[in-house]
């Protein structure tokens, strides 16, 4: 069986620009719309032009900048609106005005204070005068969601046949749950004698967390544009996530359903979009999130390290994710550790396996993530347990109004050791109480102390540099104490001079 096209409509730079903080200039606008048209977006809704020159002036270069993609404008029934939507759109290849009114009781009594019959009339004479200018008109029955269905599926047929070739069914508020909004779509398709002469868009909002579900059940039942956003961005809780329909469709191959859009460039889109209008996307987000293809439990790790489809439905190479990720924290296991321990040219033995397992575990109690430079640490030290010099225990008592204060305990040659030092800070205490041990003549020439990734629970990275009987030693540690890091990267320097 064939499949049917579903019509992409993106409204990122009208619906979704509406949330606070995220209003974007002209040239970002342009970028956005550039970016959409390679994605393969049908339709942009470039601006609501009467509502302010930034506005007009943006969907007039859009409209200059793109060449695929119907540009859209909106308005409302009013004929000033109209005339102005027109003119943006003067230099469209494939204008499109968008132009409607509210149909659900609410609207019509308290917002027009006026009678169904009269908004009728509002909408035809909006939709005819619209077409004075352009050819292609969407018609938006606001509120559709909880307007009474016979009332909509008159006002539906009245701007068909004043010329609407699209009419949009929005669930302004969020309200409906996907049987009621899909029933809604079929009884429009069943009741209107002229349907066929037009398309029907779902445009829904996601005041329930149901915006997508909403828009898949109006395709479900002979909806064939979907209005939509980058990210879900919009007013309020937003809107339909644009990546979220488009997968599922992509997904669900039984619905028979088809977008022309290149899924490969949805997260790059997706990216552009936070970046430019400064809203991060939620780490859990769907399609986009950078979890959505992360994982971090030791038993999804392993069955995904097997085969990929034991835990991912869509591969993330189709949305533009270079691969899975595999999260190390203290819930993975040794399949995932030696997977990426392998990644980074590491080859262990079961034993060996075991052992740096430990150590990871323990790091891993302490920081949320373990990252490729914490394991280069680990296996760092894991080379270096052989050293004559081990750290058995370091307790180091210091404050603003507290003298530094170190006491060690080391291991060598078999046998325990102990000293206590002050310093003029805690990591000087610290080496002067392995002073007090280790008597060789030596001289600390150079210490450097640096975070591995970020936050304030990384490793520390310490290398240092020892001079004894004229040649000089080299030693290194990492640790989440960067005292303690200190103390072992001076202990692996001695080591090698004892």
């Amino acid at each position: 069986m064939s499949k049917e096209k579903v019509y992409i409509f993106d409204t990122t730079l009208r619906d979704g620009e509406q949330v606070p903080g995220c209003q974007l200039n002209t040239i970002e606008k342009i970028e956005v719309a550039l970016a959409l048209e390679k994605l393969g977006v049908d339709i942009i809704e470039a601006g609501f032009p009467i509502s302010s020159p930034g506005d007009f002036n943006s969907v007039v270069e859009i409209s200059k900048a793109v060449s695929e993609p119907t540009i859209c404008a909106l308005t409302r029934a009013v004929e000033k609106d109209i005339e102005v939507a027109a003119e943006a759109l003067r230099y469209a290849k494939h204008p499109r005005i968008h132009t409607g009114i509210g149909v659900s009781p609410y609207h019509i009594k308290y917002k027009f204070n006026a009678t169904p019959e009269e908004v009728i009339q509002r909408a035809i004479a909006a939709v005819k005068y619209a077409k004075r200018f352009v050819e292609d008109i969407e018609f938006y029955a606001e509120d559709a969601g909880r307007a009474e269905n016979r009332f909509l599926a008159k006002i539906v047929e009245a701007v068909i046949s004043a010329g609407a070739t699209v009419v949009n069914i929005p669930d302004t508020t969020g309200y409906c749950l996907p049987s009621e909004y899909g029933s809604k779509i079929l009884f429009l398709k069943e009741n209107v004698s002229n349907i066929d002469k037009a398309i029907i868009s779902t445009h829904c909002h996601n005041d329930l967390g149901l915006a997508t579900a909403n828009s898949i059940a109006g395709v479900m039942n002979g909806a064939r544009q979907i209005e939509c956003t980058i990210n879900g961005i919009g007013e309020r809780a937003g809107n339909t996530s644009l990546e979220e329909v488009v997968m599922v469709m992509k997904s669900h191959k039984g619905l028979n359903l088809e977008t022309s859009i290149n899924t490969k460039k949805i997260f790059p889109t997706s990216r552009l979009v936070s970046t430019l209008m400064r809203m991060p996307v939620q780490a859990n987000k769907a399609i986009v999130g950078r979890n959505a293809f992360a994982h971090s439990s030791g038993i999804h790790q392993d069955g995904v390290l097997k085969n990929r489809e034991t835990y991912e439905i869509i591969n993330p190479k189709q949305v533009g994710v270079s691969e899975s990720s595999i999260v190390l924290t203290a819930r993975s296991g040794r399949a995932a550790l030696k997977h990426r321990l392998a990644t980074l040219g590491y080859k262990l033995d079961q034993k060996q396996l075991d052992e740096v397992y430990a150590d990871f575990l323990n790091l891993a109690d302490k920081k949320r993530d373990i990252h490729n430079d914490d394991l280069e640490a680990l296996m760092g030290k894991a080379a270096r347990f052989d050293r004559k010099i081990q750290l058995e225990s370091l307790q180091v008592i210091c404050g603003k109004s507290t003298i530094p204060t170190a006491t060690i305990r080391i291991k060598y040659e078999g046998q325990i050791w102990e000293g206590t030092e002050t310093g003029n800070g805690p990591i000087d205490a610290a080496i002067n109480a392995v002073k007090t041990i280790i008597t060789a003549k030596t001289t600390l020439e150079e210490l450097l102390i640096h975070t591995i990734t970020r936050g304030s629970d990384d490793m520390g990275k310490v290398h240092v540099q020892v001079e004894s009987k004229g040649k000089v030693f080299y030693g290194f540690s990492a640790n989440t104490d960067v005292i303690t890091a200190t103390v072992e990267a001076y202990l692996d320097a001695l080591s090698q001079i004892v």
